[in-house]
């Protein structure tokens, strides 16, 4: 491989990798299990499979931004905006009183929306790194993802 055809992984380009794949991996998981996980989770297959619909379009776009040569900053906080969204809505909706879960859904909530806050966290650290400000937003993008 020439220098010139490095793909150069930054602190935030693996952030958004990571992201990329954790939610790609829940995404696959709520669709096709949903009617297999509900009965343990204590949560509606509806709610399972939605939530998961709902990620096939992130991470599409986590996707899409990673593999930029450049990752715009804009970009990068839209999707801490909706790991933050997400983490808090996890939250509420098991303080809402609207559903029934078991203590294994509790737990499978709460994990999920600690991951989903961490991975924005690393992404802020990503865009707050000066390295990551000047080199790691102009390196070519990576070619297997």
């Amino acid at each position: 491989m020439s220098p010139q055809s490095a793909q150069p992984f930054t602190f935030l380009r693996r952030a958004l990798v990571l992201d990329a794949v954790a939610s790609g991996a829940t995404a696959l998981l709520l669709i096709a299990a949903a009617g297999l996980i509900d009965g343990w989770l204590g949560l509606p297959v509806a709610l399972l499979r939605g939530a998961g619909l709902v990620l096939v379009p992130y991470v599409a776009f986590v996707v899409v931004v990673a593999r930029r040569a450049r990752i715009e900053p804009a970009a990068v906080w839209s999707i801490i905006a909706c790991n933050v969204l997400w983490a808090v809505a996890s939250v509420a909706l098991l303080l809402s009183g609207q559903l029934a879960p078991t203590g294994l859904g509790i737990a499978f909530v709460v994990a999920q929306a600690i991951v989903v806050a961490a991975l924005g966290e690393l992404q802020y650290l990503g865009l707050r790194r000066p390295a990551a400000r000047t080199s790691a937003t102009a390196a070519p993008a990576p070619q297997g993802l």
